[in-house]
C-alpha cells in the first residue's frame, strides 16, 4: 500500500444515538495517524440528518489531523442523502473497499 490507512466499519442505523460512538470511533483510529481513513458502509441500513452530522464533524476532525477521509459500500438511501447534502461532491466515495484498494 502506498499510504497508511484505517477502516471503520459502523453497522445498523446511524443517527442521533450513534453518532457520537461514530465520531469517537474516528478519533480513535486517527491516534493511529493513518494518512487515510476509510469509512466502509456495507453494514449500514439507514442513516439520518443527525448521523450525516457526525459524518460531517468527523470529516473536520480527520482533515485537521492532516489524514483524508473516504468512504465505500453505500447504500441507495445514504447516497441519496449525501446527495441532497451535496456531500458526494466533497467525499469522495468508492464503490467497494477492493475499489479503494485497487486505488491505494
Amino acid at each position: 500500500m502506498a499510504e497508511y490507512f484505517q477502516v471503520y466499519e459502523p453497522s445498523g442505523i446511524i443517527d442521533g444515538t450513534k453518532g457520537y460512538q461514530f465520531r469517537q470511533q474516528i478519533r480513535k483510529l486517527l491516534e493511529e495517524k493513518p494518512k487515510v481513513i476509510i469509512i466502509d458502509f456495507k453494514n449500514v441500513s439507514f442513516m439520518d440528518s443527525s448521523g450525516l452530522g457526525a459524518l460531517v464533524l468527523s470529516l473536520k476532525t480527520v482533515r485537521a489531523a492532516g489524514a483524508k477521509l473516504f468512504l465505500c459500500s453505500v447504500n441507495d438511501q445514504v447516497m441519496t442523502l449525501l446527495q441532497l447534502t451535496d456531500m458526494d461532491k466533497i467525499l469522495k466515495i468508492f464503490e467497494s473497499r477492493e475499489e479503494f484498494e485497487k486505488m491505494m
